[in-house]
């Protein structure tokens, strides 16, 4: 598994520049639980959580949320944030291959892309039998990926985020050196900067991690392939009306799973 291990030491940072309204991507989880399952959503697992986002919103709602993340400092700025908010949420420092939880949950969440830190075929199995190990029977695993419009074998497309906060501006610039994937594993290594102004100081920290390309008839055989998923539905943004298509209206990849009984 790969991570931004540059970037996510710098959680300070990385909010400053992606903290984001996420209340339409909630209503989408809430909505598909629903949807999909015939109740209502009582429990999340929010996977390479960061700085917990979801699972505070979600937890904001009313839910109890789980936030699992490999980087310390990333979970040390989500518990601060959800202790000032007044959120009990429960942070855990753990690789999402391989991790055990007190009590399995309904639902379990993969946003931003944080997928593609999954890098070989084996990590992918391992995740899926993971995450089945801590979901209630019948629950969902929720997958977020960037439309294969925007990345694919031919093109990775330059992202930009940018935040100002206290005299400080920081813009994560995806994707420097023009990363290609490999025609064989999927993966390319992905060079990051991060432009930081500082009260006056300006610097910028450079940063290389490998990103693994799935396509949805990976993630199909991938769910046989674990013996613990089946392929509820596919949507194109966090709208259940919008099918994953080549329309403008189909802005994400996101795949829902379902657990077998």
């Amino acid at each position: 598994m790969a991570e931004h291990a540059n970037l996510y030491r710098r959680a300070f940072y990385y909010d400053i520049a992606l903290e984001r309204d996420v209340s339409k991507e909630v209503d989408f989880i809430i909505t598909a639980y629903r949807h999909y399952v015939g109740r209502e959503l009582q429990s999340v697992l929010d996977l390479a959580c960061g700085p917990g986002y979801h699972a505070r919103s979600l937890a904001a709602k009313g839910l109890h949320a789980t936030g699992v993340d490999l980087s310390k400092e990333m979970l040390e700025l989500a518990e601060k944030k959800s202790g000032e908010e007044g959120l009990n949420i429960r942070w855990i420092n753990a690789d999402m291959r391989s991790f055990r939880l007190k009590n399995p949950v309904d639902m379990a969440i993969c946003m931003f892309d944080s997928f593609d830190a999954l890098l070989t075929n084996d990590d992918i199995v391992q995740n899926f039998r993971c995450i089945a190990e801590n979901i209630n029977p019948g629950g969902l695993y929720l997958i977020d990926l960037t439309h294969l419009r925007e990345v694919d074998y031919n093109h990775y497309g330059e992202f930009r985020y940018c935040g100002e906060r206290n005299g400080i501006k920081v813009e994560i610039v995806w994707a420097t050196n023009n990363p290609q994937y490999d025609l064989v594993t999927g993966i390319a290594p992905v060079a990051i900067e991060i432009h930081v102004e500082d009260n006056g100081e300006k610097f910028v920290v450079h940063d290389t991690a490998k990103e693994r390309l799935v396509d949805p008839q990976e993630l199909i055989l991938f769910a046989e392939l674990s013996g613990a998923f089946d392929v509820a539905g596919w949507h194109g943004d966090y709208d259940l009306e919008q099918p994953l298509d080549h329309s403008a209206d189909s802005q994400r990849m996101i795949c829902v799973l379902k657990k077998r009984s």
